[in-house]
């Protein structure tokens, strides 16, 4: 009896089990020597795991004080992930004997706690990419983990809370080269904290709140981002030194001025958008021409720029993008043929301007041109004719009015833009330019894949505006127009693939014939009741892609599209808004759900009610007949009874 009470809590221990087993946890997946146990609420490593592990993953788990016992005596690893869990303690000295540790992912921890603690983690003798970031330190807290890393050659201090790079931050980490300190605090950097890294080339300091680069001189560095930072002023040593930088984000900071870049630079990809620019004249900044031979791509987007002088551009001779959208430039003029003679893409989209000088000869390499969002009216008489290598041309959101092929120059009163004989052009956008017309061969002689018209209501379409397309024209493009009818001819354009025609005022399909081969229909948001049985039958053996939604069509009056979208491969992607109606006043159906009885049924009832009808009417005219008979005899007979 003594031992009851001893026995009593180990009783409802066994029925508490019985009734709610323990859970099992699930297995980690094993291949070959890597292991991966994330996410499986772990407070140490699995004990059954097999010897000779070189990859562990233990992401997402509940670990809190990392030990030798904690990852339960693997000391072989190669790569090692704990990131996403709750650690804030790490036994001093615990990697030491971890000889060959390449990968120590620690983030998305609580490190911040250990380094409160003025721990150091101990050497990290093989460890080459180490990642800490996520972890809440601050200025200062980093030296714990980085004091005594020989063979470190990245490292991660992405989303911490660091404030200040300090001159001995990097000095245990001298084989360093890429460190990420993105999305921290960073206000300063003092002289010399990265002089010991003779190693180093690639550079994160985006998303600080670094207000100045004065005397820059890391003329090793290949990469350097310092986008969205605060930056004021950006400017480099006058030393002549070679720099190796190639890649430079200066991306949304404060920058009133072009950047003092260094004289003898490599720099290939320079990224100014989203700053304060409102002029970018080199001299201005006493920098040698020479200093952008090497750009190949410029990015000013998004800044106050007015204009673009010509000698801005003088030895930009490898530069093959630029843009300039987003500003407020009224002139892009290109006179000279010695200038841009690499550039393959120019963006001057939404901008102000009103003229576009190109010489003859000029931008010859050019491919892809986006002018859309301007407010151009007239250009100089076959401004892109004279473009051999132009593919792409947006021109979109303007004021433009096309010429027919067969306009004569006028230099002095340029009233329209030709698009005849663009020997390369392939892609031509022409919608929201408020077009009242479309001439005679509009497009001839350019082997035009897509033309996009839309969205220029009242636009009437010569009937042969599109000849001379029919071997190239791929895309049509004629949404929101306002058509109620199609004048302009299609049954000649054999390459024509996908036609939108949506949102317009259509009540009947073009005339289209067998030779059509269109694949993508949008017929959405018209006016169409009656589909003709001519057109669907020329689409029929083509057709892969119909939108057909919002259109007041009739059932009964459309069988063939019916059993063409029930009887083939058709794709009606806004299906569930291609309704019909069976007469007037019934409630919509949707058109795959249409049978033959329901019309047939329809029509047996159409023929009742005519007879009905009609005998109706016989037995009103027999009765009146009848009447006007009996009416006439009685007449008769009162004629004779006197």
């Amino acid at each position: 009896m003594a031992a009851l009470p001893l026995l009593l809590p180990l009783l409802v221990g066994c029925v508490v089990a019985a009734v709610h087993p323990p859970r099992h946890r699930p297995p980690c997946h094993i291949v070959d020597t890597s292991v991966v146990c994330s996410d499986l609420s772990l407070t140490s490593t699995p004990a059954d795991l097999p010897p000779g592990v070189q990859a562990l993953d233990l992401s997402h788990n509940q670990l809190q004080n990392l030990s030798g016992d904690t990852l339960a005596g693997h000391t072989g690893l190669r790569h090692l992930d704990l990131h996403s869990n709750k650690i804030h303690f790490i036994q001093p000295g615990l990697f030491e004997a971890m000889h060959d540790l390449k990968v120590l992912d620690l983030s998305g921890n609580q490190l911040n706690v250990f380094a409160m603690a003025k721990i150091q983690i101990g050497t990290l003798a093989a460890v080459q990419s180490l990642d800490l970031s996520s972890n809440g330190l601050y200025t200062g807290m980093s030296d714990f983990f980085l004091a005594d890393s020989p063979s470190l050659v990245e490292v991660s201090l992405s989303s911490n809370s660091i404030t200040k790079i300090a001159k001995y931050t990097f000095s245990g980490a001298s084989s360093l080269r890429r460190i990420n300190l993105h999305n921290n605090v960073i206000l300063e950097i003092e002289d010399g904290a990265f002089d010991s890294l003779d190693g180093l080339s690639d550079l994160d300091l985006s998303r600080n709140s670094i207000a100045c680069i004065m005397d820059f001189n890391l003329s090793r560095l290949r990469s350097l981002n310092l986008s969205r930072n605060s930056l004021e002023l950006f400017q480099s040593t006058s030393s002549t030194e070679p720099y190796h930088l190639a890649f430079l984000d200066l991306s949304e900071n404060k920058l009133p001025h072009f950047p003092l870049l260094p004289t003898n630079n490599v720099i290939r990809h320079l990224d100014l958008s989203r700053n304060r620019l409102q002029s970018v004249d080199v001299a201005e900044t006493k920098m040698p021409e020479t200093v952008l031979k090497h750009l190949r791509h410029l990015d000013l987007s998004y800044n106050h720029l007015t204009g673009l002088p010509e000698s801005f551009f003088r030895t930009m001779t490898s530069l093959a993008v630029l843009n300039v959208s987003n500003n407020c430039v009224t002139l892009f003029s290109v006179t000279d043929k010695d200038l841009l003679p690499a550039a393959k893409t120019v963006n001057l989209s939404y901008n102000s301007l009103q003229r576009l000088a190109l010489s003859e000869g000029t931008l010859q390499a050019l491919e892809e041109l986006f002018l859309q969002g301007n407010d151009l009216r007239t250009l100089a008489h076959q401004t892109f004719q004279r473009l051999p290598s132009l593919n792409l041309l947006q021109l979109q959101e303007n004021n433009l009015r096309v010429c027919p092929s067969e306009t004569k120059p006028d230099q002095n009163h340029p009233s329209c833009v030709s698009f005849f004989s663009v020997p390369k052009l392939k892609f031509l956008y022409l919608s929201q330019n408020n077009l009242k017309s479309l001439p005679y061969r509009a497009f001839a002689d350019t082997p035009l894949s897509l033309l996009d018209l839309s969205l220029n209501p009242g636009m009437e379409m010569h009937q042969d505006s599109l000849a001379g397309l029919e071997h190239s024209l791929v895309q049509l493009l004629l949404r929101e127009n306002n058509i109620s009818h199609l004048s302009a001819d299609m049954s000649s354009l054999r390459s024509l693939k996908l036609v939108d025609l949506s949102t317009n005022h259509l009540t009947s399909l073009p005339a289209w014939n067998q030779g059509l081969s269109i694949e993508t229909l949008n017929l959405q948001n018209n006016s169409l009741v009656t589909l003709e049985r001519t057109a669907m039958a020329a689409l029929e053996h083509s057709l892969k892609t119909l939108y057909l939604g919002d259109n007041p069509l009739s059932c009964c009056g459309n069988l063939d599209l019916v059993r063409l979208l029930q009887h083939s491969a058709v794709v009606v992607p806004d299906i569930e808004a291609a309704t019909c109606v069976l007469h007037q006043g019934s409630d919509p159906v949707n058109i795959e759900k249409v049978t033959q009885e329901m019309c047939s049924g329809r029509k047996k009832a159409n023929y009742i009610i005519a007879i009905v009808v009609i005998v109706v009417l016989a037995a009103i005219a027999s009765g009146l007949l009848v009447k006007f008979c009996k009416s006439r005899r009685e007449k008769y007979v009162r004629r004779f009874s006197a």
